[in-house]
C-alpha cells in the first residue's frame, strides 16, 4: 500500500481523436473549450498525445496542438502525454520541448514513450533494435535540454558537437510511458517519473509499480516526485448515466486498440480482448457517479500512490455536452472528495 506524497491534481487529456465525419476546425474549438473550462476550475495541466496515420480516427499532432492550447491554459502546466520518442528525430524532439517550455513559461513536461504500432514503425523506417534506438535518443534530448553539447550518430541522426541554442531555464522533467515489466523498469532508470498508462487493471499496475520503485531503489535513485497515472473517465450523475454515455465511445476506441496491437504489449496478466463488462471492470476505466469515481481514484491512490490523474474524459465522436460535464464533476465534486482522502491517510500516519 502507498499513500500519494503530496496534494493530488488533476490533468485534462486532450483525446485529440475524432471520427473522419467530423469537421476538423470545429473539434480544435471544442478542445479550446474543454481547457478554458479546466482553466476556470482549477485542472493543474493539459496534455496530448501522438500517433501516425491514425485510421480510423483523424488526430491532431501533439506540439503544434499544445502550442495552440498554451494561449488558452493560463498558468496549467501543459504535458506531452507522450511524443513517440523511437520514430522521431532526437533534436527535433528537444527543440520543440524548449519551444513549448518557453511559451509555457517554464511549466512543460516531456512525456515520451516507445510506441508499439507497425505500421508507424514502418513510416518511420524503424524496424529492429527499438529499445537500444529509444534510449540512445533519449540520452541526447536530456542532454540537449540541458545545454549540453553531443556528438552521436545513429538511425536518422548525425550529430557533431551539437548544442542547442534555446535551452530552457531548467530542463523540464520527462516522464516515460510504460506498459510491459521490461519498459516500467526502462522508465524507473532513466525517467523522472512513469506515466502509467490507462489500460491495464489496478491489481496488474500495483504489482508494476513494485517493479518500478525496486528498480529505482537497485539504481539508487530517489522516488519520483510524482505518481501520474493516466485514466479513461466519464463523470455523470449516477453509475448508469456514465455507463450509458461511455459504453459506445470506449467500445470503439479499444476496438481500435485491439486492431492496433496496444493488446499484445501490455503485461502478461492482462489484455484488452473482452466484453466491454469485463474490459471496464478492476479499475481499469473510471465510470460512474462522483462518488464512485472517488472511489476509484482513491484506490489508485491507496494502491500505487498516485497523486497525480490524468484525466481523458472524451474519445471518438463523443459529444461535447457530456466531456463538459465530467470535467465539472471532477473539479467539483471528485477532487475534494480524493483530496480529502488523502489529507486524512496523511494525519492518520
Amino acid at each position: 500500500m502507498s499513500e500519494p506524497r503530496g496534494k493530488v491534481e488533476l490533468g485534462l487529456f486532450l483525446s485529440a481523436q475524432h471520427p473522419a465525419s467530423v469537421p476538423a476546425e470545429g473539434a480544435v474549438r471544442e478542445h479550446l473549450e474543454q481547457v478554458d473550462l479546466a482553466r476556470e476550475l482549477g485542472f493543474a495541466s493539459v496534455w496530448a498525445g501522438q500517433h501516425f496515420l491514425s485510421h480510423p480516427f483523424q488526430m491532431f499532432q501533439s506540439v503544434p496542438l499544445l502550442a495552440r492550447v498554451a494561449a488558452a491554459a493560463g498558468e496549467m502546466t501543459i504535458g506531452t502525454g507522450i511524443l513517440l520518442l523511437t520514430l522521431l528525430n532526437p533534436v527535433e524532439v528537444a527543440e520543440n520541448a524548449a519551444t513549448l517550455d518557453a511559451i509555457a513559461g517554464g511549466r512543460f513536461v516531456l512525456g515520451v514513450g516507445f510506441g508499439y504500432r507497425e505500421v508507424e514503425n514502418a513510416a518511420f523506417g524503424v524496424a529492429r533494435g527499438r529499445a537500444d534506438l529509444f534510449e540512445r535518443k533519449l540520452e541526447i534530448v536530456r542532454r540537449l535540454l540541458a545545454g549540453g553539447s553531443v556528438t552521436a550518430s545513429g538511425d536518422g541522426f548525425d550529430l557533431t558537437n551539437a548544442r542547442l541554442a534555446l535551452v530552457p531555464s531548467r530542463p523540464p522533467p520527462i516522464w516515460i510511458a510504460a506498459n510491459s515489466d521490461r519498459a516500467v523498469r526502462r522508465a524507473a532508470r532513466l525517467g523522472d517519473a512513469w506515466l502509467v498508462n490507462p489500460h491495464t487493471r489496478l491489481a496488474e499496475l500495483e504489482r508494476q509499480m513494485r517493479l518500478y520503485r525496486a528498480e529505482r531503489a537497485t539504481a539508487r535513485l530517489p522516488p519520483s516526485g510524482h505518481t501520474p497515472v493516466l485514466k479513461e473517465v466519464c463523470v455523470a450523475p449516477t453509475d448508469d448515466d456514465a455507463l450509458a454515455v461511455a459504453r459506445p465511445y470506449l467500445e470503439e476506441k479499444y476496438e481500435a486498440y485491439v486492431h492496433w496491437g496496444q493488446s499484445e504489449v501490455l503485461p502478461p496478466g492482462d489484455t484488452l480482448r473482452r466484453g466491454f463488462p469485463e474490459l471496464s471492470a478492476g479499475g481499469r476505466f473510471v465510470l460512474g457517479s462522483p462518488e464512485t469515481c472517488a472511489t476509484t481514484l482513491g484506490e489508485h491512490m491507496d494502491q500505487l500512490g498516485a497523486d497525480y490523474f490524468i484525466c481523458r474524459v472524451q474519445w471518438p465522436g463523443m459529444p461535447q455536452d457530456h466531456v463538459l460535464r465530467s470535467i465539472r464533476l471532477l473539479a467539483t465534486e471528485v477532487l475534494p472528495a480524493i483530496r480529502s482522502r488523502a489529507g486524512h491517510h496523511r494525519t492518520e500516519d
